[in-house]
């Protein structure tokens, strides 16, 4: 297990990149600490596979160091770097039998065969695969096969940190969740350094300790999934982060209120003054269909029923927001006031939260 730094990282494709633009990946500086599970989170192309792929050593940065438990490993291959990375492809020897596909790992670094086959045994079973251990790897499934890989990336105890590049791409939804709760059990159990490339949210959220949310190239927050749900740092997050993501209103701020669609909007909080383009972001548990006077004017556009809530699409000065309202809500058609509930409310200015004043660091 490590902690692993990145110090000053980054990483262009070009030869000789001249701005930010031409950075796949922005300067990092972070502490990632040993033992924890983490998830990096964001869009294709935002530059998670790169940083994974710094981390493992398959990709040298353009600048900066990777340091693991303090020690350099920047220029080091990924032989001796001691992690297992798992592919969002499934990789395994086709001729080997499943039980050899896995013990391949611990045969390779001269492991006891009585330890070898316990393991092997044991990863099987949390894979779901004990049955299938004499059988050739050729002829099975794909998500089988990334089984099989998942399980090999899992077999090692001594390794610095595992890594899965989206390896649940090609299981099926079921399995998905055994898995997830596997490496789950896992990562307690052993207490391994873990980081989970994802675009999935739900996968995000559920496997780790701490989600590490990029975009464009920069890692824009990292924190809880509480911490990413309650107060996004940047509207990206918000967005990414929720089904319906955050609703976001152009706004004037004036110390605790807003200047919303024409109408004052109580924020709960004061805020020093601000530049920028502003805007105040309200995810839709915390939008209410009132009647009230004093809210801002939407028009009902759809309501859509999932069967737990009914999710409202409203229209307000040409964007469309969402609200969450209860299965046995009655909505009429037409225009109706929102009003906010200010505990779910968030400030931001070009994109970046501001923080109220008063709010702990």
């Amino acid at each position: 297990m490590a902690k692993i730094t990145l110090d000053n990282l980054a990483h262009s494709y070009l030869a000789k990149p001249t701005s930010e633009d031409d950075f796949a990946l922005k300067e990092l500086n972070h502490d990632w600490v040993d033992g924890e599970a983490y998830a990096l989170l964001g869009a294709s192309g935002c530059g998670k596979s790169t940083l994974l792929n710094i981390i493992s050593g398959l990709l040298h940065p353009s600048q900066g160091r990777i340091l693991f438990n303090d020690r350099d490993v920047t220029h080091a291959p990924t032989a001796e770097r001691n992690i297992a990375q798992v592919f969002q492809f499934p990789v395994v020897y086709d001729t080997m039998s499943v039980h050899d596909n896995l013990a391949f790992p611990l045969r390779n670094r001269g492991a006891d065969p009585t330890y070898v086959a316990g393991r092997v045994n044991q990863i099987a079973k949390m894979i779901g695969m004990e049955a299938e251990l004499n059988h050739k790897a050729r002829g099975l499934t794909a998500d089988a096969k990334q089984k099989i890989s998942l399980g090999r990336g899992m077999v090692r105890e001594d390794v610095n940190a595992l890594l899965f590049d989206e390896p649940l791409t090609v299981i099926d939804p079921h399995m998905k969740w055994e898995l997830r709760t596997q490496l789950k059990s896992l990562h307690h159990e052993f207490g391994h350094t873990m980081i989970y490339v994802t675009h999935d949210q739900t996968e995000a959220l559920t496997f780790a300790d701490k989600v590490v949310v990029m975009y464009d190239g920069r890692v824009v927050q990292i924190g809880t999934p509480q911490e990413l749900f309650e107060r996004p740092a940047h509207t990206f997050v918000g967005y990414f982060i929720g089904s319906p993501g955050m609703n976001l209103f152009d706004a004037e701020i004036d110390g605790a209120a807003a200047r919303i669609a024409g109408v004052t909007v109580p924020l709960g909080a004061g805020y020093a003054p601000a530049k920028g383009k502003l805007q105040v972001g309200v995810r839709p548990e915390f939008i209410k269909l009132s009647g009230a006077a004093d809210g801002v004017p939407a028009r009902v556009k759809r309501v859509e029923d999932v069967g737990r809530h009914k999710i409202v699409r409203l229209d307000v000065e040409g964007r469309e927001i969402s609200a969450i309202v209860g299965e046995g809500s009655a909505i009429s058609d037409g225009t109706q006031n929102i009003t906010f509930d200010p505990d779910g409310i968030n400030v931001y200015a070009d994109d970046w939260r501001i923080a109220p004043e008063g709010e702990a660091a």
